[in-house]
């Protein structure tokens, strides 16, 4: 990923830009910590009520676009005049339609240079908002580097980031460069875009890496599941290990999302996919994550009606079966043990809170709210 050149002078504020490619340095592949929290403008935003949301929803985004028109409409405006104008404005993080029409229309080639500007040199997460929604009005695939960048800090500029690449030629090989370095509500607005664009050179990402155990994958779990047609990629399940705890971590999502997103009660072909990965789920090597992943699931199993789980009541039986037929095995058990023992956090919340139906070998002594 390449670097625009900065013109940022020895003790002037830390831009969001620099503070996000410094960060994204330290460990090129991975989210960045806390998303990239605090940012440098925190104390400025700390604690801030800001503008009051308008009343009328349709209203939202209409001051900035009042204060584009009017800069764009002086041909000597500097996009450096933006750099403080909307701090008091109530600016969206989500694509605006007033936002969005303010840059159309103004000529496109200046749009594009304020929004580059702004989102390179900002040091104020307002101005830096509206310049990436100029860029994703109007920016070009030059621009996605730049939009790349800033969308690491996901948790704030991840909705715009996506919306860019998403209705951007080459978007996709975009998204998922995004996708494999944002988690939390970032992610969600990145998988969401990959699943809406439904392309066929996203699924084998979406089929294996589209959830990261975060709770807020329950947001997508399910449009995952659908657009990747899983029930219909089940056959090499056994030689695929990344697969087979991909599909656990979504079944679990689906098992607990309701609110966010479609529970297994609603997925078709809950049944086909838990059959099958229950038929699997024994034949990677034990790890904590994977007995937390099955042990979940099979609590679900334990405690909840069939049709939760999209089964009939024979189903439910023998998948919970197959399940504990896992973690009952010696060496799974072992490795649970020993995660305990280390006071892995997941290990401890099996042994204190798992269902009382669910008797696990690895905590024979241990009950809901036990001590210890």
């Amino acid at each position: 990923m390449s670097e625009t050149t900065g013109t940022t002078l020895p003790g002037s504020p830390t831009t969001l830009y620099e503070h996000a490619l410094r960060l994204h340095r330290l460990a090129p592949d991975k989210p960045l910590p806390r998303d990239g929290e605090p940012y440098p403008d925190d104390g400025t935003h700390r604690g801030r009520q800001g503008p009051e949301w308008p009343e009328d929803q349709y209203a939202v985004g209409k001051d900035a676009a009042l204060v584009l028109d009017a800069h764009f409409a002086r041909s000597s405006a500097r996009p450096a005049e933006l750099a403080d104008a909307f701090h008091h404005v109530h600016i969206p993080i989500h694509q605006n339609e007033h936002i969005a029409a303010a840059a159309e229309r103004a000529d496109r080639k200046r749009v594009r240079r304020t929004g580059r500007w702004l989102v390179r040199h900002g040091t104020d997460r307002c101005s830096v908002t509206v310049g990436l929604a100029l860029l994703a009005a109007v920016g070009t695939a030059d621009d996605f580097p730049l939009i790349q960048t800033i969308g690491l800090l996901s948790n704030h500029f991840g909705p715009l980031a996506a919306h860019a690449f998403e209705t951007r030629q080459g978007g996709v090989e975009a998204l998922l460069w995004l996708a494999e370095r944002v988690t939390g509500w970032g992610r969600v607005y990145v998988v969401e875009a990959l699943c809406r664009l439904d392309d066929p050179t996203a699924r084998p990402w979406l089929l294996r890496r589209a959830c990261d155990g975060d709770f807020l994958n329950g947001y997508f779990a399910c449009r995952v599941a659908t657009v990747t047609r899983l029930h219909e990629a089940l056959a090499d399940l056994g030689a695929d290990t990344e697969m087979v705890d991909h599909i656990g971590r979504l079944l679990h999502q689906m098992s607990c999302c309701d609110g966010m997103g479609l529970t297994l009660a609603h997925y078709p072909h809950s049944a086909a996919v838990l059959e099958a990965h229950a038929r699997h789920a024994g034949s990677p090597a034990p790890t904590a994550g994977r007995y937390f992943t099955i042990a979940l699931l099979a609590q679900h199993l334990t405690t909840e009606p069939p049709e939760a789980s999209g089964c009939t009541a024979a189903q439910r039986e023998a998948l919970r079966a197959a399940y504990l037929e896992v973690l009952d095995r010696e060496d799974w058990t072992r490795i649970a043990r020993a995660g305990f023992a280390a006071d892995d956090r997941r290990m401890r919340w099996l042994a204190d809170h798992r269902a009382p139906e669910l008797r696990l070998r690895a905590f024979p002594d241990r009950g809901p709210g036990a001590e210890g």
